[in-house]
């Protein structure tokens, strides 16, 4: 079949940041509960790694080895939700009183990116869910300034590094995105029950084995 180049309702586009949840990691390496992180303004992914090292033989390039790929990624918001403090290596001692330099808690976290197209219609738009596993922030500056004739509010930042997790039948990986347009919308929904929580359920963030178990369950 002849290919065909910008047909309309297949030019699709990505944008937008929202419904960001960090989940602080027990003792067990689970991620049992889950808050909302209000105010996210950025995500933005690093992932880093594989670069290419060249072997040589011969006189000639004999081959070429990759090295492993890291996943990395900066979250950028107007705030912080309470359950993130300890990730962000702060402690409270007594409420209303952060203590920083703290032993930072590893954390999950999960954020939607949105999917559009060229018509007018929503009806086919979509979203990308996005899950990271094991990750850790790093201390970032934060800019305090008079207020002036144009105030802004300030935004805080944070860099985050990721250690891979096990995945059955693949290699150990700390991120996952899920195309909402390409998965069964009835179990991406119970998906999300977990990762947001029910009336009766806490926000919990399942491993990804659980995650493609869920995805691939039979109906």
């Amino acid at each position: 079949m002849k290919l065909e180049w910008d047909k309309t309702g297949e030019k699709f586009y990505h944008m937008g940041v929202d419904r960001g949840v960090v989940y602080p990691q027990d003792k067990t390496g689970a991620y049992p509960k889950g808050a909302a992180w209000n105010g996210l303004t950025s995500v933005d992914e690093k992932p880093d790694g594989g670069d290419p090292n060249d072997l040589w033989a011969d006189n000639i390039k004999y081959g070429s080895i990759l090295s492993a790929e890291k996943f990395a990624f900066g979250i950028e918001a107007y705030q912080s939700p309470k359950e993130f403090d300890a990730c962000d290596g702060s402690a409270e001692p007594v409420p209303g009183v952060l203590v920083g330099q703290q032993k930072r808690q590893p954390f999950g976290f999960t954020w939607r990116s949105l999917i559009g197209n060229d018509t007018a219609t929503e009806e086919d738009d979509g979203y990308l869910l996005h899950l990271v596993w094991n990750a850790t922030a790093q201390p970032s500056e934060r800019n305090y300034e008079t207020v002036n004739d144009s105030p802004d509010a300030m935004t805080l930042s944070w860099d985050c590094d990721t250690t891979p997790v096990p995945i059955k039948g693949l290699r150990p990986s700390a991120h996952m995105e899920i195309n909402s347009l390409r998965v069964d919308k009835a179990k991406l929904a119970k998906l999300e029950e977990k990762l947001y929580g029910t009336e009766s359920t806490e926000a919990t963030l399942p491993s990804p084995d659980e995650v493609l178990e869920l995805l691939k369950a039979a109906e």
